[in-house]
């Protein structure tokens, strides 16, 4: 393992805590359509009801008359006017069981968009919406405006829901009534115990409809999602038969890219090699492959991957690979970009961590829907935990569903990586590392880099928790006389990798994608505009049959994945008590944008920050550097804290508020910094790495249905503010969620409206003076709304959050310590190498 001169510091003093209190007012008035004659809006909203509840009761009869099963209650779906937003969350009354059961929008032929609501409400429960119309029409508040105004008012159309109104994936993936197609359906619950009631009843509908449906299931808060085959009236007879459905989804297809392109016969070389390469003795470290198998009979496996650490989560499969991406997976996990060099060289090798391979898939493009993704990704993670219950371990992911129609919204599978990642079932928190998924049609790969702008990252790697990995090229050239002559590179060294996925199309509220990127080789084109990979111009790996050729190419974001993964487990042999969260953050918080990253997306006219955000949404944060991930610099001093945090304390029954702020006073190295010439710019780099809850589904992404269970968030105190001033300024920023900081904050390279406060890591820097570094020396971390609080009937409003907050100062290259005066005070027993 490399030796650490400047090991990171860890600080261990608490926090300082204050009362987190919103300041009163503020909050933008919700926006509605005009409504002139109040009484003629009530009258028609009355009428749409009346006729919705005689056209259910017609069709209730109609079935009981032919003795099929009937649902106990009403689907229901409202919509708001073009350009307006509906008050959905007036809707539902948990109290009386109406539930809201999802949120979608649409864009009308003339470009403006509507929400569309559905709720269920029960049998001999439609009278509290008819009671909502009726205090509309002839009550006023003391203010003397009507009541219920904002819900009556946001309403401009509502009718009886149909399967259109439940299907949250394109119309066109509806199954046809010629032929069945397997769907997820997500069932509301209203507890876990409620679960094991309503998973059965589903199941008895199904069997007297005669629908295939999988017994296996993927739970989230209020929601379980299960597995079926149906053509397209079925599911319309489950909407029919069946109350507690909230929405259906195309089951997705798991698609993965991989060549084997074999090298000239090498074995002698690879023995030669196997010879050299050990793992280090007692290391409980493990890097763990879910992919196709692995075939550790590989002579450059056997040394790394024994047989008890390999398994499978179908026994009929075995654990071996007849595919080859696995094990071309776990050659690139194991030696990175090194393979080529170690081959070559002489001396002894040792890997800081072992390997371990979960068979998930059968194959690349395995197509057989015979469960959820999620749950069989569930499964691949628990073998891993039963084969080495003690591991530290960084779980690596390359397989991704063939589309990504999801858009950055989450999914079954995005939501079990988030669930798995934060310990929300078990209490054990999990780095995954997933691919962003692979930009695979050779059209595209012409109209680079334009079409890796429109292609998405594929599911699951939209997941919050996970660290998503795009890809970067570094090989712009081939070496191959004869592929010399035909072919040149699409892709300059340092740009993006025509493979590569982005999130540049998906809606401001999802987080940006991919996290970071690494190499994921280019893409071979010729005067014909014809493209083709080429071995010369990927990651040399592992080939699956050792007695065929020992090695091959591993690319796109595939290569990107493993490689990433290679120094997640490195980084946690170094810092074995580091929180997965950690090992993310340090990631992220080391990763730099490319010159040509920044001139290839740089867009004249945009400003410095929209073009800041455009990298975001392209490559992330840019590529992680090993070597500072690992280790501080002289110049360069990084602390890291990892905390709980109470985000929320109860005000009143069910009802909870923001609790509690961190502070930090750093230890500082503020001689060091007023020592240098008062023009030197200083750069002072946060990052916040924590793992929200899901509460997945398409109920909405605001208010009290958003995904996270919380949220939380940074800022820096100003050289010119004292603490108490820092402190007011940081609730006022926080009066709403997505609260603006404008010109009142240090002025940072992101800022909270070109989106870093999305998803659940968030990094940010800022530049100031030598003298003005020295005195910002406090951080604060507060908490952000989410559902832990705003869906207080679930349990969790007084649940505590981990989080590890990374802060780095770091001066230019110049003859300044700025390392040792800190660590000599918070780590004494710290040797500063000389």
């Amino acid at each position: 393992m490399k030796t650490v001169d400047f090991p990171h510091l860890f600080l261990t003093e608490k926090p300082k805590t204050r009362e987190y209190t919103n300041p009163t007012g503020g909050g933008k008035e919700f926006e509605l359509p005009a409504r002139p004659d109040r009484r003629k809006h009530a009258d028609f909203v009355k009428a749409a009801l009346d006729k919705v509840w005689a056209e259910a009761l017609e069709e209730g009869e109609e079935r009981k008359a032919v003795s099929l099963p009937v649902r106990n209650g009403t689907y229901l779906e409202f919509e708001s006017a073009p350009g307006f937003e509906l008050k959905f969350a007036s809707l539902e009354r948990r109290t009386s069981g109406i539930r809201l059961l999802n949120v979608k929008e649409e864009t009308k032929p003339n470009g403006k968009a509507v929400q569309k609501a559905t709720i269920f409400v029960p049998a001999g429960k439609e009278h509290i919406l008819i009671d909502k119309i009726a205090r509309y029409r002839d009550e006023d508040t003391p203010k003397g405006k009507p009541k219920e105004k904002t819900l009556v008012e946001s309403i401009d159309n509502l009718q009886l829901a149909v399967l259109q109104s439940f299907w949250n994936d394109p119309v066109d993936l509806l199954p046809k009534n010629s032929v069945p197609a397997w769907c997820e359906v997500w069932l509301r619950t209203s507890s876990v115990e409620d679960e094991i009631r309503v998973k059965s009843e589903f199941e008895a509908i199904c069997t007297q409809l005669e629908i295939t449906v999988r017994h296996s299931h993927i739970s989230f808060p209020e929601r379980i999602v299960m597995l079926l085959e149906a053509t397209h009236d079925q599911l319309s007879e489950l909407l029919a038969s069946c109350s507690t459905i909230a929405e259906f989804r195309r089951a997705k297809e798991t698609a993965d890219f991989w060549t084997g392109i074999p090298n000239a016969d090498q074995a002698e070389w690879a023995e030669k090699l196997a010879g050299r390469i050990s793992v280090a003795d007692g290391t409980t470290v493990t890097a763990c492959v879910l992919d196709t198998g692995a075939n550790n009979g590989h002579p450059l496996l056997s040394p790394i991957l024994q047989d008890d650490d390999c398994d499978s989560v179908d026994s009929d499969w075995g654990a071996a690979d007849d595919d080859g991406h696995g094990t071309n997976m776990c050659g690139t996990v194991a030696y990175g970009e090194n393979l080529g060099h170690w081959l070559q060289s002489d001396g002894s090798i040792e890997l800081p961590f072992k390997l371990e391979s979960v068979k998930l898939i059968p194959k690349s493009g395995y197509k057989e829907s015979r469960d959820l993704n999620g749950y069989r990704t569930s499964q691949a993670v628990s073998r891993a935990e039963i084969m080495n219950s003690t591991a530290t371990r960084a779980i690596c992911m390359a397989v991704t569903a063939l589309d990504a129609r999801d858009r950055g919204r989450p999914s079954s599978w995005s939501g079990m990586v988030d669930s798995l990642s934060s310990g929300a079932e078990d209490g054990t928190r999990r780095l995954i590392v997933l691919s962003a998924g692979n930009v695979t049609d050779p059209s595209d790969w012409k109209n680079y880099p334009d079409s890796n702008l429109t292609c998405e990252i594929h599911d699951p790697g939209q997941a919050w928790n996970a660290l998503t990995v795009g890809a970067v090229t570094f090989k712009d050239r081939i070496s191959n006389e004869e592929m010399a002559a035909t072919y040149r590179p699409i892709a300059s060294a340092g740009e993006l990798s025509p493979y590569s996925t982005t999130s540049a199309i998906w809606h401001s509220r999802w987080p940006n994608k991919p996290d970071v990127v690494l190499e994921g080789g280019n893409i071979g084109i010729d005067d014909t505009r014809f493209t083709t990979e080429l071995d010369d111009l990927s990651v040399l790996s592992l080939n699956h049959k050792p007695q065929e050729a020992i090695f091959s190419a591993n690319y796109a974001t595939s290569a990107a994945t493993a490689l990433a993964t290679e120094q997640a487990a490195r980084l946690f042999a170094q810092y074995p008590n580091a929180w997965p969260e950690t090992i993310r953050g340090l990631m992220v918080h080391s990763a730099e944008w490319t010159q040509q990253l920044k001139q290839q997306f740089e867009v004249v006219g945009l400003s410095e920050k929209q073009n800041t955000e455009r990298l975001l949404r392209i490559c992330g944060f840019g590529v992680p550097s090993y070597d500072r991930a690992l280790q501080s610099a002289r110049n360069s001093l990084t602390m890291v804290i990892e905390r709980e945090i109470k985000p929320y304390k109860e005000r009143g029954k069910n009802d909870y508020k923001a609790n509690e702020m961190h502070f930090y006073e750093l230890p500082w190295p503020a001689d060091a910094l007023k020592d240098l010439p008062g023009e030197t710019l200083i750069t002072i780099d946060v990052t916040l790495s924590y793992f929200i809850e899901p509460g997945p589904g398409e109920i909405g992404w605001r208010d009290k249905y958003r995904y996270r269970s919380h949220g939380l968030d940074f800022n820096l105190k100003k050289p010119s503010e004292d603490l108490d001033e820092f402190i007011l300024r940081l609730n006022k920023a926080a009066r709403e969620d997505d609260g603006d900081y404008g010109g009142s904050s240090v002025p940072w390279a992101i800022g909270e409206k070109m989106g870093r406060t999305r998803g659940s890591l968030h990094r940010d820097w800022v530049e100031m003076t030598a003298a003005e570094a020295a005195e910002a020396n406090v951080v604060g971390v507060f908490p952000r709304t989410g559902w832990w609080k705003e869906r207080a009937y679930i349990g969790k409003g007084d649940a505590k959050a981990r989080y590890s907050l990374i802060v780095s100062v770091r001066a230019p290259k110049v003859d300044v310590d700025i390392y040792t005066p800190v660590a000599v005070k918070v780590a004494p027993e710290i040797s500063v190498s000389t």
